[in-house]
């Protein structure tokens, strides 16, 4: 799928926070504590975009990951509540398997990347992680793995070629 840039002005855009941790960098006096935010903002219509915020106050550190979400929007291949094919989303030491489900099936998935799929718009999915299980990581497999995601008529048109 060619990722060309959205407007997001006419889109009614929900925002989900996926994820709040505490991270520290070790200096010369001490150790410095930040929050780091990971936020999801969708439309439930096929538009989903994923941001990370870090700041020494939990209200900063989410706008950042909302203003960081709302400019990484990308549009999703969603067919009948469902993805059009299986994919393999990969980042780093994570893998995402997805698959497309029946409908009445419903978001099988990890916590983590269960409101970036339902913001997405898909009713009916199986996931299943692979290797590293950190938030930053699953959340960013999924997401490079719905990017990934061809048209049905691309899929078979490969498929029977």
């Amino acid at each position: 799928m060619v990722n060309k840039k959205i407007d997001i002005s006419s889109l009614e855009l929900e925002e989900s926070i996926v994820s709040i941790s505490r991270v520290s960098k070790t200096v010369k006096g001490g150790k410095n504590f930040k929050l780091r935010v990971i936020a999801v903002v969708g439309d439930r219509n096929g538009h989903i975009g994923i941001g990370l915020g870090k700041a020494k106050e939990r209200m900063d550190a989410t706008r950042k990951a909302i203003e960081d979400a709302r400019k990484n929007i990308i549009e999703v291949n969603v067919v009948n509540g469902t993805i059009p094919h299986e994919i393999l989303g990969r980042y780093s030491a994570s893998k995402v398997l997805m698959k497309p489900a029946s409908k009445g099936t419903g978001v099988i998935a990890n916590t983590r990347i269960k409101p970036l799929l339902e913001l997405a718009g898909i009713e009916n999915i199986l996931t299943k992680s692979l290797g590293s299980n950190t938030d930053v990581n699953l959340i960013k497999a999924t997401f490079e793995g719905l990017r990934g995601l061809r048209k049905k008529e691309d899929v078979l048109r490969i498929l029977n070629s």
